[in-house]
């Protein structure tokens, strides 16, 4: 399965140059934004979506992130020789979905609104718009696995297009979640961190780290196995969960390394031929653990490591996408825009962009409820 389009929304702005830019940058997408903390009172570094795309298509920056984030992947991949299958899926990947209308659907409008308005709501309405104005008439629906939802969504796409199911699948990742409300439990439950700038909070593989930062992102894929001039393949992929906890990971790691070894067969690749591994990269304590554990027992520390929420943020539902279009975009102009050092650090962590030196790529990601997903991306 191809690459074969790329879209992109994030908090460095809309559209895919302007992410690629931010991340040669080495600059944080984030700013500081008031209203947050436990009174409402306070500035934390967020890394949210800045108004845009197009008000025709919907009264909601979430739905114009989707709707603009497809549209620039279908566009792109036609302009790389893609031309649309008789039948066209779309998987959209989400947590928590319009998550700013909802409150002022409950807050605001105290539960009362037109019925046009209110359809706005339903995570249904986004596909069904999107399906409309290209004529797509394939499969759709959403799929959700916390912030393992993006990998989950490609997973779902080359088992749709293995199946016959589908020619072509637009793949769109959106999560647009970083309000005060959510933010506010997020810090309650330690993990992330907002009173301090985002390259010297959020540290995967290097000492000091506290914790991610929050990041928005809706980043779409057009998935094909006919394009003239591909971004990357997607090899494979496997799923497991820890049946663990809700928030904790299996201190075991037995299924994250059983999720890596199903992702790797799947692929027919073997551990000794990856040489790039695009960490989940949280920056929280049991992810750097769980993740070194992986790289030191299965791939032997060999591949070169990089993590980019230090750079974007963690955009929770859609932040594997962001992570594996950074990869699919370092395939295509020879260049993995690494986030820079700040700290000591894991020996095969890379330190800023570098110079792409082909091969394998593994990236991994993980989600709330023990959820664990594996993709393995090769030139295509």
């Amino acid at each position: 399965m191809s690459i074969a389009g790329l879209g992109a929304v994030t908090g460095y702005g809309w559209g895919r140059e302007i992410l690629w830019q931010g991340l040669l940058s080495g600059k944080s997408a984030a700013s500081i934004q008031s209203g947050y903390g436990l009174e409402r009172d306070e500035d934390a570094w967020v890394s949210l979506v800045p108004d845009g795309g197009d008000h025709h298509v919907s009264t909601s920056r979430y739905g114009r992130a989707v709707h603009e984030a497809a549209r620039e992947a279908i566009a792109d991949a036609r302009s790389r020789g893609w031309r649309p299958g008789r039948t066209v899926g779309l998987l959209h990947a989400i947590v928590l979905g319009d998550v700013a209308n909802w409150h002022d659907f409950y807050v605001v409008d105290h539960g009362h609104r037109g019925s046009r308005d209110y359809l706005r709501l339903l995570p249904s309405t986004p596909i069904s718009v999107l399906l409309q104005e290209f004529g797509f008439h394939g499969p759709a629906m959403n799929v959700s696995a916390a912030c393992s939802s993006a990998n989950v969504a490609l997973i779902t796409a080359k088992l749709w297009l293995n199946a016959g199911l589908a020619d072509d699948v637009i793949c769109v990742a959106t999560d647009m979640s970083a309000s005060p409300d959510m933010v506010e439990h997020f810090v309650g439950l330690g993990a992330a961190v907002t009173d301090a700038e985002p390259l010297d909070a959020c540290r995967p593989f290097q000492e000091g780290s506290r914790g991610f930062s929050i990041g928005e992102a809706s980043v779409a894929f057009v998935l094909t196995r006919s394009v003239d001039r591909p971004y990357a393949a997607v090899l494979g992929g496997a799923m497991t969960n820890d049946a663990y906890h809700v928030v904790s990971v299996d201190p075991s790691h037995e299924q994250i390394l059983d999720c890596a070894r199903r992702g790797l067969a799947d692929a027919g690749v073997s551990a000794e031929e990856v040489s790039y591994f695009n960490a989940h990269g949280s920056g929280t304590r049991q992810c750097d653990v769980a993740e070194s554990h992986l790289v030191e027992h299965l791939f032997a520390d060999r591949p070169h490591i990089y993590a980019l929420k230090p750079l974007v943020g963690h955009c929770q539902g859609a932040s594997a996408a962001v992570e594996v279009a950074a990869a699919a975009l370092g395939y295509d102009r020879g260049v993995i825009a690494a986030a820079p050092v700040v700290a000591s650090a894991h020996p095969r962590l890379l330190d800023g962009p570098a110079p792409f030196e082909g091969g394998i790529t593994a990236k991994l990601s993980l989600g709330m409820g023990g959820n664990n997903s594996f993709v393995v991306l090769g030139a295509a």
